[in-house]
């Protein structure tokens, strides 16, 4: 059985007991948290599609690691013939999370 959720404006298929890292996520290690945005459902090939979401469904998940950086990304500016150049950077913020119950 897997689920298409939508957490924090990102669409994730998820199956019970995978680990996924998704936008940062305020809570503590151990906490669990609930996602009720579940916009399909498929239990061994009956597929439930939702309008926009499901109702009564949701996806119960418990965070193992509340920040974990990502890969640092850099944004280099340039202009040409006109000698100006400006590097930044940043690495964004993630949450491990782990997918513990599947409520369809």
């Amino acid at each position: 059985m897997y689920v298409i959720v939508d957490i924090q404006g990102q669409q994730f298929k998820v199956e019970k007991d995978q680990k996924l890292f998704v936008h940062h996520l305020e809570g503590e290690e151990g906490a669990k948290v609930e996602f009720d945005k579940v916009l399909l459902a498929d239990n061994d090939g009956s597929v439930t599609v939702g309008a926009p979401v499901i109702e009564g469904a949701k996806v119960v998940a418990e965070i193992v690691n509340p920040l974990v950086k990502g890969d640092k990304v850099l944004i280099f500016h340039k202009k040409r013939r006109k000698g100006h150049r400006k590097l930044n950077g940043h690495r964004q913020q993630f949450s491990q999370i782990v997918i513990k119950e599947i409520q369809a």
